[in-house]
């Protein structure tokens, strides 16, 4: 299984205001698609790598590809920017592909550096294009969706996907393993493998987290918030205040759900 870092992409403070400004609750990405958008990129990733898409403002959506390429679409849109001032950038790696919106520099901030996982810089400079992407993944491919402002939506997935949000909502189904982190934003996720061979962070300061897990799981799993309420579909024990865990089956890694504002709820995913 491929392990990724976690972790979101630090913008300076300006931009990161001015990109969860841009995030509405409504900010549902359904993804442009062939012949219908401003970028096209589509190309091999091996089985076990990732196509990683790493945006400032604008969402990305993820589906199921029907054939053996990664296909990545995208449409830039400002409001008084013209979206020529932002461009989009690949780098293949030995991990796979990270794609990148890239917004003009930053007076006196360090230049924007495409890179996977936690390196490089995106910053977007006041930039107010909205970059909305849509991927499709194939078989074995793992996914990786990081953005400031908006939306990560993942659906039937067959491999591992991974989302890291500021402000935005995450809903992913795959077959593999899953993780996902947002600030201000629900999670509702689903994963199919039954021995994760990693810890799982699902974690949101504002919002409701819900994790379905298959009922064969072997993990151990922590739940915990402040002001929410706890639910779960396996026994849980409440070890000390806000804080609930549980064995599931043989235990294993840990399966971490939290939310500081917010329901936690584990689902028995069958």
């Amino acid at each position: 299984m491929l392990r990724i870092n976690r972790g979101i992409v630090l913008l300076p403070a300006l931009a990161l205001a001015f990109a969860m400004a841009a995030c509405g609750d409504d900010d549902v990405p359904t993804g442009p698609g062939p012949g219908d958008n401003d970028f096209e990129w589509t190309g091999d990733v091996a089985q076990g790598l990732a196509i990683e898409i790493k945006g400032i403002s604008g969402g990305i959506a993820a589906s199921l590809a029907s054939g053996t390429e990664v296909e990545v679409y995208a449409d830039l849109a400002g409001r008084q920017d013209d979206p020529s001032t932002v461009s989009i950038e690949v780098v293949q790696h030995e991990g796979g592909v990270t794609i990148c919106s890239m917004y003009p520099d930053a007076a006196g901030q360090p230049p924007n550096v495409c890179a996977p996982g936690t390196d490089g810089h995106l910053g977007n400079n006041e930039n107010d294009v909205v970059v909305t992407y849509s991927v499709r993944v194939p078989v074995g491919v793992h996914f990786v969706g990081r953005t400031v402002a908006g939306n990560v939506a993942g659906q039937s997935l067959d491999g591992d996907a991974f989302a890291y949000i500021v402000s935005g909502n995450v809903e992913i189904d795959a077959t593999g393993i899953v993780e996902a982190s947002t600030v201000s934003g629900l999670i509702d996720v689903e994963f199919g493998e039954s021995d994760p061979d990693q810890d799982l962070i699902f974690s949101a300061v504002s919002g409701s987290v819900t994790v379905r897990v298959p009922a064969d799981t072997n993990a151990d799993a922590r739940l915990s918030t402040v002001t929410g309420s706890v639910t779960s579909d396996f026994p849980i024990v409440e070890t000390s205040p806000g804080i609930w865990e549980a064995t599931l089956g043989a235990g294993g890694n840990l399966v971490s759900l939290s939310a500081v504002s917010g329901n936690v709820t584990l689902r028995s995913g069958g």
